[in-house]
């Protein structure tokens, strides 16, 4: 009996049953349909790319730097801790978690903003959406429908993990349909599966971008004393160097950080949960805050560390000079591609879009490496 109250899923939390998919499929007892959802990302194509995809460091870089498929891994691996205590649907949380940075581009946001001024006249480019185009047209693996069919739940987490969607043009133009609004309320927020997804999110790369940062030796851990929390955390840990190596330590104050970060989100989304009478999912989708979240404490803390490593790790001169060769790679594969594309791509794949698309798609979906020695060849 205890151990059915234990499984049982909260009111709050999106039934294993879905309402289901843009194409039906016969149901299978071995999985529940998030189940499903989360095996199709796992077998893609586009998720095993993310191996060879920038985090912070170019792919190339060194092989213990965090990568794509590291980060969305750590993002899940939080997510299905902070669901499983909620008592939420931890299967579409983890769907979620590994689903979120599959749109991203070769050399990480480098890439992204290259190709974005590429496409400007034709729709721009944006890697939350770019994700949206994986799932639903990109990805090629069965014989009755473009895309990996994923639930209506899953579909409604990634459109809408930022929270309510206010810019459906750009959705539509860069998708080129709009069947979304047949099957989701965009002014809507998302499940809270989602929601800890996109807090996850922040918690895993603020942690392992302080920790690459220290290995790399491009800060050390006298520079963040004056971050509030991480200076009580480093203190207490620093006392261990005398018996400890560096990276133990490193290790020990990053572990810490996501714990303390990770129980800051119980209990200020316990506090939301109960000021705002949320008895219900659609109490949860009629919100009119996001409920999973900081405190303001928290939030301050997650902006210092992000405005620390802007300053002294997205924009070191080491990082930098690999970003700078990054943009250099995209924009001279746009523009030499765009003169014959056939040459590189088998267009009669993308019947769906037009030329400019297309080209987009084919870089977006590029590894660091292989943009790299595509450069090589055609530079």
């Amino acid at each position: 009996m205890q151990k059915k109250s234990i499984d049982k899923l909260s009111n709050l939390a999106v039934p294993k049953l879905s309402k289901g998919r843009f194409f039906k499929e016969k149901k299978t007892n071995l999985r529940n349909d998030f189940q499903r959802d989360r095996d199709r990302i796992i077998h893609s194509t586009a998720f095993r790319r993310l191996k060879h995809k920038t985090q912070v460091f170019v792919n190339t870089t060194g092989d213990h730097f965090r990568t794509r498929i590291t980060h969305s891994l750590e993002v899940s691996q939080i997510a299905r801790t902070l669901s499983k205590f909620f008592r939420l649907n931890e299967d579409l949380s983890e769907s979620l978690s590994l689903a979120h940075d599959l749109g991203h581009t070769p050399f990480g946001h480098a890439g992204e903003e290259v190709l974005n001024n590429c496409m400007k006249n034709f729709g721009g480019f944006d890697h939350n959406i770019q994700t949206l185009r994986i799932i639903t047209i990109l990805e090629n693996r069965y014989y009755n429908f473009k895309g990996l069919n994923l639930s209506i739940e899953t579909l409604d987490g990634l459109i809408k993990h930022n929270g309510p969607l206010n810019n459906v043009k750009k959705l539509d133009q860069i998708l080129g349909r709009n069947f979304f609004k047949k099957k989701i309320n965009f002014s809507l927020y998302s499940s809270l599966e989602a929601q800890i997804a996109s807090i996850s999110d922040d918690i895993a790369y603020n942690s392992h971008d302080l920790e690459d940062g220290l290995k790399s030796n491009l800060f050390e851990l006298k520079n963040l004393k004056d971050i509030p929390i991480l200076n009580s955390i480093i203190s207490k840990h620093s006392k261990k160097l005398k018996k400890h190596s560096i990276d133990l330590v490193i290790r020990q104050i990053i572990r810490e950080v996501i714990n303390e970060m990770v129980r800051d989100v119980i209990i200020t989304t316990q506090k939301n949960i109960k000021k705002n009478k949320i008895k219900n999912l659609n109490d949860v989708y009629k919100s009119k805050i996001p409920l999973v979240s900081f405190s303001q404490k928290m939030m301050i803390f997650d902006k210092k560390i992000k405005n620390f490593l802007q300053k002294k790790m997205y924009f070191h001169k080491d990082v930098n000079s690999k970003t700078k060769f990054g943009k250099k790679v995209i924009y001279k594969l746009f523009t030499e591609i765009k003169k014959n594309p056939k040459k590189y791509i088998n267009v009669k794949k993308y019947s769906n879009s037009n030329i400019m698309r297309i080209i987009c798609d084919y870089i977006a979906g590029m590894t660091d490496r292989y943009a790299i020695n595509l450069y090589n060849q055609i530079k």
